[in-house]
């Protein structure tokens, strides 16, 4: 696979990396863990060498599941990792991005990944009790201390990106990204390239709407996240599916799938910009990974922005508990 680097950072990764969050949370039951391991080993043998993971996907046996797939190659692969999540037990309690919790849950991570230095950490979610003066501090020492090689953050704002980035240069800013999530278009793609980090779009297929698997008659577990997402309800599914069949269409002029489609566009969007789409299936992995040697013409890229920007996407991304986190 090609590889890019994330802004004027020394770090290398591959074009598409793997979200592994969906192999132990999100969307329903964990899977087997042998077929986790599977799944990521075969990432590996594709070529994929940047693994997205986090200490509250589970909480933390996605991190225990990504640990003990890459064991064999961790020399060889980028993984990512965050923290800023509270934890009572097994379960997650909120956010809290003190630097001693800091400090002591990195340790943790450290443990769990089995590696002696986390190659990107991010801080998942902006603590407004903290300053990002505070947490950029931290992470900057434990890079000191050998712990830590690149500074992250998620979901971040523009003014927590710039101050943070004066602190301690972040590598990368992962937030949410897609065809029918445009908003870092106005204000975070320019304040990126500005400052020279890079952009890891989560959910790169719309927590897989765009693949045209998902219509008004799907049904979601309670245990799957899109059960409890306003832009999962039934009409906005429908109201939706016009984006879906734009993509469709295109795909089937190139010989491609819509998946294919939607991130190739993401990736023409500028080269610092690498997705980490998830699955748990093999095929779907193939698939995603191929998207990698898509090309879409100029052409191309202007009939599909110019024809997202007529559809009309209803629903909001999360409810508005979850909204409260987000940092903009």
């Amino acid at each position: 696979m090609i590889t890019r680097t994330l802004g004027s950072s020394d770090l290398e990764v591959c074009a598409i990396g793997l979200g592994c969050m969906g192999l132990s949370h999100g969307y329903g039951p964990a899977v087997d863990e042998q077929d986790g391991i599977a799944l990521i080993r075969s990432a590996v043998d594709l070529g994929i060498t940047f693994f997205d993971t986090a200490q509250v996907y589970g909480p933390f046996s996605n991190e225990e599941l990504v640990g003990k797939a890459l064991a064999p190659v961790h020399n060889q692969v980028v993984i990512a990792t965050k923290f800023g999540f509270s934890f009572d037990g097994s379960s997650s309690t909120g956010l809290d991005s003190r630097p001693e919790h800091i400090r002591s849950t990195v340790e943790d991570s450290l443990r769990r990944l089995n590696v002696e230095r986390i190659d990107l950490l991010y801080q998942h979610r902006v603590d407004p009790e903290v300053s990002i003066e505070e947490v950029a501090g931290t992470v900057k020492e434990l890079i000191a201390a050998g712990m830590v090689a690149h500074f992250g953050l998620s979901e971040a704002g523009v003014s927590i990106i710039q101050r943070a980035h004066a602190v301690q240069p972040v590598t990368a800013l992962q937030s949410e990204y897609s065809l029918w999530w445009r908003e870092p278009e106005a204000e975070i793609l320019p304040t990126l390239a500005e400052l020279g980090i890079g952009f890891v779009p989560f959910s790169p297929l719309g927590k897989g709407f765009l693949t045209r698997t998902i219509d008004s008659s799907t049904s979601f577990a309670d245990s799957d996240l899109r059960s409890k997402l306003p832009r999962f309800t039934g009409q906005a599914r429908t109201a939706n599916q016009a984006l879906v069949e734009l993509l469709s269409a295109i795909a089937k002029r190139k010989s491609a799938t819509p998946a294919q489609v939607a991130l190739a566009w993401l990736l023409a969007q500028h080269p610092w910009i690498v997705p980490i789409p998830g699955t748990t299936k093999p095929h779907r992995l193939r698939e995603n990974t191929a998207a990698g040697d898509l090309e879409l013409t100029p052409e191309d890229l202007e009939e599909i922005t110019a024809a997202a920007d007529r559809v009309d996407v209803q629903g909001e991304r999360y409810p508005a508990h979850m909204q409260r986190w987000i940092n903009r």
